[in-house]
């Protein structure tokens, strides 16, 4: 049987500490060759508060972990006993592997998207601006620039509506 990727449901929370556990079982029980690659998918995005950046990493799925693996009897009873494991996801008792356009489609967001920073900000969105000459000036964001970490923002002016570039630090939610 070929390795196949296959959905496992977590406790939320506990889905890095699944991984490492069933790759350590596996590695103990000399199982380690129908295990392959386990993906708990993550994405970063760019926050900031108080005027730093932070870049939080957050799970794309959670309470879920993907597994690449041989689902032998053994190997499927390895993992559902693995502590902070409720079930393999599917609608009988045998585990239901993902279709190879699910996969590809997982493995493109998590493969380049993951690396590249998201922002949590969005067009039209309300702003504050918490620094600099326009500090304390509310507006709308009207462009989001995620390589230079900057945002346009209309701003009114003596009843203006004026575009003011700032940077992701200078500004919060409203």
């Amino acid at each position: 049987m070929a390795k196949q990727w296959y959905v496992v449901h977590t406790l939320t929370g506990k889905e890095n500490k699944v991984k490492a556990s069933i790759e350590k079982m596996a590695e103990a029980k000399d199982l380690s060759h129908l295990l392959g690659r386990i993906l708990v998918p993550t994405e970063t995005e760019i926050r900031s508060a108080g005027g730093q950046r932070r870049e939080v990493k957050r799970k794309l799925y959670p309470g879920y972990v993907l597994i690449e693996v041989d689902a032998t009897d053994e190997m499927r009873q390895l993992i559902t006993q693995t502590n902070g494991v409720t079930h393999f996801v599917g609608s009988s008792d045998e585990p239901v592997p993902l279709r190879p356009d699910e996969v590809r489609q997982i493995l493109e967001v998590v493969g380049e998207e993951s690396q590249r920073p998201k922002t949590v900000w969005t067009i039209d969105q309300s702003v504050r601006v918490t620094e600099g000459p326009f500090g304390e000036f509310t507006g709308k964001i009207i462009e989001v620039n995620p390589e230079r970490e900057t945002l346009k923002v209309l701003i009114s002016i003596f009843g203006r509506e004026t575009p003011v570039e700032l940077d992701f630090t200078q500004v919060e939610k409203l």
